[in-house]
């Protein structure tokens, strides 16, 4: 399926792939794989991505080949089109071999049966300098790949039985799309924490940059899939969006949530972000300082410069067609509300502020928080599933 047929951005490599398989044809499927796979939260996100088409062109897991070209060159081999981090299927298993058909469950559901192309044992400490920029076991996605999956690695095509079972729906790129305007400018905003009012005024501003045309919209595309140990849950968040949608009802934003797991690979993630989003149909990227980005675990030092990511992103935003829209620096004054940063400056306007440490302790005290800083219905979420 061309998005060209319906006036939006085209998919990564022209085509949104599709891997779900008719269903009068899943139990066949099924009956054909000889070994069975559990797959793990994060492995979970990746098979739903790959089947719905997030991850177009990939048409199953990167086999030895693909995922060697894409750790050294963040390129596909053959199409040399962009893609920024590996997507690989990880296991213990000694004795799955190339032509094994795996069933995949999770949650105790079958979702998608591999056909093995490939097993290897991965150079770890390569892939985690490559990708991440370093090879430090303090760095989460290092630590994730190091200690969280397996040995080996299987690539091969996948054949799609059902999505993974969720809490909430996670809307395919061909849904979305569906529901956005032809022939508009659709500006994706990617957060995975909860939205405050900064947040807000920094997304729906967005819409009136330079490069973003009339009419557009913004969609907010949270990722939903396991992210660092200290973040707030998915379902959770979940939660804060459905009510912060309808307390704001703004109809120049719209809301669905991807089922992605973060890798806090700051400037390569990135390139992935606008990958995906441009498969969901999104033609802008806002992008923050340090986007992705992560601390050490021991000194709390920053892996990556405050602008690294916007600069990858920058470089690569014409081969992906699409513009990226800096993440304005807004900040609360007594004068005259939200401002950008500059603007408090020139104007000499007195700017509140509250970090988010303190935000939180005054969240687990039951002190009341400023309206200015935080929308109220998202608080009572915060609260009643603390």
């Amino acid at each position: 399926m061309s998005a060209m047929s319906n006036k939006l951005i085209s998919p990564h490599g022209d085509k949104l792939v599709n891997l779900m398989v008719d269903p009068s044809k899943a139990a066949s499927v099924e009956a054909s794989a000889t070994r069975t796979l559990e797959l793990s939260d994060r492995n979970a996100c990746d098979v739903e991505l790959l089947c719905v088409g997030g991850f177009s062109p990939l048409t199953g897991f990167m086999n030895a080949e693909t995922y060697e070209h894409v750790v050294e060159n963040m390129r596909l081999p053959g199409s040399n089109l962009l893609f920024g981090l590996p997507i690989v299927l990880d296991t213990d298993c000694e004795d799955t071999k190339a032509g094994d058909k795996v069933l995949l469950r999770y949650k105790g559901k079958s979702v998608a049966v591999l056909t093995v192309d490939s097993k290897w044992r991965p150079n770890k400490p390569k892939e985690a300098k490559s990708c991440y920029g370093t090879s430090s076991i303090e760095h989460p996605g290092v630590h994730m790949i190091a200690e969280e999956r397996g040995r080996y690695y299987i690539g091969g095509s996948l054949e799609g039985l059902a999505m993974p079972v969720r809490e909430f729906a996670t809307p395919t790129p061909a849904e979305v799309r569906a529901d956005l305007p032809e022939g508009k400018d659709v500006v994706a905003f990617q957060c995975r924490n909860p939205i405050h009012r900064a947040h807000y005024e920094l997304f729906t501003r967005a819409l009136d940059a330079e490069n973003v045309g009339e009419g557009a919209v913004v969609l907010v595309h949270p990722t939903m899939g396991p992210t660092q140990d200290d973040d707030i849950s998915g379902l959770v968040r979940y939660k804060t969006y459905v009510v912060l949608k309808e307390e704001t009802k703004n109809p120049q934003v719209r809301w669905a949530y991807l089922p992605y797991s973060m890798h806090m690979a700051g400037p390569r993630e990135a390139i992935q972000h606008m990958i995906i989003r441009k498969n969901y149909g999104c033609t802008h990227f806002i992008i923050g300082r340090d986007m992705a980005g992560s601390k050490s675990s021991l000194d709390g030092e920053d892996f990556y410069g405050a602008y690294d990511a916007q600069d990858l992103a920058k470089q690569n935003a014409a081969e992906l067609g699409m513009k990226t829209v800096p993440s304005l620096n807004v900040v609360y004054t007594d004068e005259k509300g939200y401002v950008t940063a500059d603007v408090a400056e020139k104007e000499g306007l007195s700017v509140k502020k509250l970090s988010g440490t303190k935000f939180r302790k005054m969240l687990r005290g039951g002190e009341d928080i400023p309206e200015w800083f935080a929308f109220k219905s998202v608080v009572k979420v915060l609260r009643d599933n603390a």
